[in-house]
């Protein structure tokens, strides 16, 4: 039909390419008029495919597409190639790109025509699966309709008893109620009990008197009596029969009926393994309840033991649960799935922890021995601290002209060890500035609590904090402490831990990326310490320590005698198996 006639609508006789629309005699003429340049447009009969000519740029309206980009993979023109938006994409010529682009299509046609067999046994198997989903869907709604029909059944059974038990108690009260009534009536004058009472006395023979009034009274005593003590025969109230459905209502409610549920996801910023692993998952958020999970783990790298099988936890009732017995030093993977309705939704994507290489050592903040209350400040429950610019820092900074002085506050835990191998781990937060962390003996926390040092030399001591070359001489001997220094996102390496032939004056091999934890491993008897990035079980240092004492869990907070004041923040988490946090920062008020 015309497109441009008023209605009636006649019937066309003739499309323009160029305007892509349908026009009757009439209309044609006066959309085309003589002299005008919509005269020489190309019509052909009525049809409905308008199909363009030659393809213009949609970027520069006016530009045929004679170029193909093969970045962008779609026809350019020569002013899109010379400064527009595919200047510097590679392009081809457009009958190039023809020749190569019919002839991967007449590729793809032959293997789809080659593999027509394959594609009709697909066809095949979809048409079962068809047929498969159809059967297996009117057997469940067949299960449904059994299901919901029982518990209708139930319903309606129940109903039905409590039904004739609320009617057979009615009846009975009824009956008790209505003869009391006509008990108590006969106690009225001229009527019933009293009556016959009153006919009595009216007997004059003594002996048919007694006989009769003697039972008579008996009557008469006992109406008395229930008149003077009146209770109703039967109770009104039907409370017993008031039912309480609330649970079940809501019971039917959180019936679901979601079918298979998603998978949980397990949550690594918040699950930790070390001797015993806590591992906590997310569900998705648009999911419906479940009813439990699953978590199941296994040891990787155990095939050869025969032991690669997967174990399954007790149901889980939470977000979480703890695994417990963990082999040391091993890699393990998890993985956790959902349950619904007596359905499994598929298992999580695998994670993998490595445990530590001995027992967790758990400990809390010593508040007794060395610790300086002036400028470590202390939780409550012992599990972090922070170092503060005090008093002693400000009147030290009167003193302070030039150069620069710092010490350091050291904080050790409250247990140590005499014996075996203990890991611990803990977070320095990225921001931190210096934290020294490690082991050190007993005598030599004697020798930093109580000797006191010059704080105007920072190469006072081997572990000054100071990179000045004096703790690097020594390190080649047995010392009874070890400490590495962390900060500003970096872990800082002593020289002896870098390769002989590499350059001591170069830096770079001695400083790496701070790990999210650094673990700690004391070998008691084997006299040795290793540092770990704890997530993944990487040795970053490891060296000699002199295990003559008994040795404690050490962290240096340092504090400047001028400049910022440096807070630090140490804390250990709930768990067990022991967790520790470490944050320092600096923090400059004007």
């Amino acid at each position: 039909m015309c497109n441009m006639c008023k209605p009636p609508q006649q019937e066309a006789t003739k499309s323009c390419m160029d305007c892509k629309a349908s026009y009757c005699n009439e209309c044609f003429k006066f959309h085309h008029p003589w002299g005008t340049p919509k005269a020489q447009h190309e019509y052909v009969g009525p049809t409905m495919n308008f199909r363009p000519k030659v393809l213009m740029c949609p970027e520069h309206e006016m530009e045929k597409v004679n170029m193909y980009c093969e970045v962008c993979r779609r026809p350019v023109c020569h002013l899109c190639k010379l400064g527009g938006s595919h200047a510097n994409h590679k392009v081809t010529s457009m009958s190039s790109a023809y020749k190569i682009l019919k002839e991967k299509l007449s590729k793809s046609i032959h293997y789809l025509i080659s593999k027509e067999d394959q594609v009709r046994t697909q066809i095949s198997h979809l048409e079962v699966l068809i047929n498969e989903t159809e059967e297996n869907g009117q057997v469940a709604e067949c299960g449904a309709y059994e299901h919901f029909e029982r518990l209708f059944q139930t319903l309606q059974e129940r109903k039905s008893e409590m039904l004739n038990s609320i009617e057979q108690s009615r009846t009975r009260r009824l009956e008790q109620l209505r003869g009391q009534v006509e008990e108590y009536q006969g106690m009225l004058e001229n009527s019933g009990l009293v009556g016959y009472a009153q006919e009595v006395l009216k007997e004059t023979d003594q002996s048919c008197f007694v006989q009769t009034a003697k039972q008579l009274h008996t009557r008469i005593a006992k109406s008395t009596e229930s008149l003077r003590t009146f209770h109703p025969a039967a109770d009104p109230s039907f409370d017993e029969f008031v039912l309480e459905t609330s649970r079940e209502e809501a019971m039917l409610k959180e019936l679901c009926f979601g079918g298979v549920p998603e998978p949980p996801i397990i949550d690594l910023s918040r699950s930790h393994v070390y001797n015993e692993g806590l591992l906590c998952w997310q569900l998705a958020e648009d999911t419906l309840a479940t009813d439990h999970q699953v978590l199941e783990y296994r040891r990787l790298g155990a095939e050869q033991d025969g032991d690669s099988r997967w174990r399954l936890t007790d149901r889980v009732y939470g977000p979480s649960t703890v695994v417990c017995d963990l082999e040391a030093d091993s890699l393990y993977s998890f993985r956790v799935r959902s349950c619904r309705n007596s359905l499994y939704s598929p298992y999580s994507p695998e994670v993998t922890f490595h445990t530590p290489p001995a027992p967790a050592f758990g400990f809390l903040f010593n508040d007794n021995c060395g610790f300086s209350s002036e400028r470590l400040a202390l939780s409550r429950r012992r599990d972090s601290v922070e170092s503060m610019a005090g008093m002693a820092f400000l009147l030290a900074a009167e003193r302070v002209q030039t150069g620069s002085y710092m010490g350091l506050d050291y904080i050790i835990g409250d247990t140590g060890i005499s014996q075996g191998r203990h890991y611990w781990a803990f977070r320095v937060e990225p921001h931190s500035y210096l934290v020294k962390v490690g082991v050190a003996s007993d005598s030599k926390l004697l020798e930093w609590f109580h000797n006191p040092r010059d704080t105007s030399s920072p190469r006072y001591d081997h572990d000054s904090g100071h990179d000045s070359g004096s703790e690097d001489t020594c390190y080649d001997l047995s010392q009874p402490f070890t400490l590495l220094t962390v900060g500003m996102g970096k872990i800082f390496l002593p020289k002896a831990s870098v390769s002989a032939g590499s350059d001591h004056g170069d830096h770079s091999n001695r400083v790496l990326p701070m790990p999210q934890r650094i673990g700690v491993c004391l070998d008691y008897d084997a006299g040795r310490v290793y540092f770990y990035d704890a997530d993944t079980m990487r040795c970053l240092y490891e060296r000699q320590v002199d295990c003559s004492g008994t040795m404690y869990p050490a962290f240096g907070l340092m504090g400047s005698d001028a400049g910022p004041s440096t807070h630090t923040g140490l804390s250990r988490s709930t768990l067990a198996f022991a967790f520790m946090l470490v944050s320092a920062f600096s923090q400059v008020c004007l």
